[in-house]
């Protein structure tokens, strides 16, 4: 299957917002990314719903919203609402993620489950029949522009052997250090969504970086 691009709207120039969202409409990439931190979950403070409802507005492409926020259930109506197509939570921040999951599901949406470098996939065995996108933290999150931990190849493998035996088509979604040096082995290791911030809105070329990264 042809992977995905997913261009992270964290590293675009929100002096030029719009002007970025129609790069990103008119490039071969797939979905817009966003992620959304609370400062308490993750160490910093992204943005909230009305940038995401202005993104919305401008979009072509579907949203795949990342929360990086704690107790996450509050918001999930509110997302559906803003028009997410993808609605992903960390299990580091999920007391009930199976209903949490279920209740993404109920709201429209694709339901994804992300997590943390140091969070083991076995972590997901008894869910992986309820979520659609499982995002592997390849950072550590709450900052765009950090290296690339390299043990993601050995668990994207892992994950990609635990859907198949269990019959899902659950995407598998790769966040951080993302860029023309890795997407191709991370592509090859079983992942079908990339994450890509700085190095589609950093690129000399933003449309160039992403046909390089799609592999055309």
């Amino acid at each position: 299957m042809e992977h995905l691009l997913a261009p992270s709207i964290l590293a675009a120039d929100f002096a030029n917002l719009e002007r970025d969202i129609q790069l990103i409409n008119a490039s071969e990439a797939d979905w817009f990314h966003l992620d959304v931190m609370d400062g308490v979950f993750v160490p910093n403070i992204s943005f909230g719903m009305p940038v995401i409802k202005s993104i919305a507005t401008h979009a072509t492409k579907p949203l795949d919203v990342h929360l990086m926020i704690v107790d996450p259930d509050r918001y999930l109506s509110t997302f559906a609402n803003l028009g997410a197509d993808v609605l992903t939570v960390h299990a580091e921040a999920c007391t009930h993620l199976h209903r949490t999951l279920a209740q993404i599901r109920s709201l429209g949406m694709k339901a994804g489950v992300a997590l943390n470098p140091h969070t083991p996939v076995s972590t997901l065995t008894d869910v992986l029949g309820d979520l659609d996108l499982v995002c592997l933290m390849s950072v550590n999150p709450g900052f765009g522009g950090q290296k690339f931990i390299e043990r993601t190849y050995e668990k994207t493998t892992v994950l990609r052997s635990m859907l198949t035996a269990a019959g899902s088509n659950a995407h598998i979604e790769i966040d951080g250090g993302v860029g023309p040096g890795n997407w191709k082995a991370l592509v090859e290791a079983g992942a079908d969504v990339l994450v890509a911030g700085s190095s589609t809105f950093n690129a000399a070329d933003p449309h160039a970086a992403i046909l390089e990264m799609k592999g055309q």
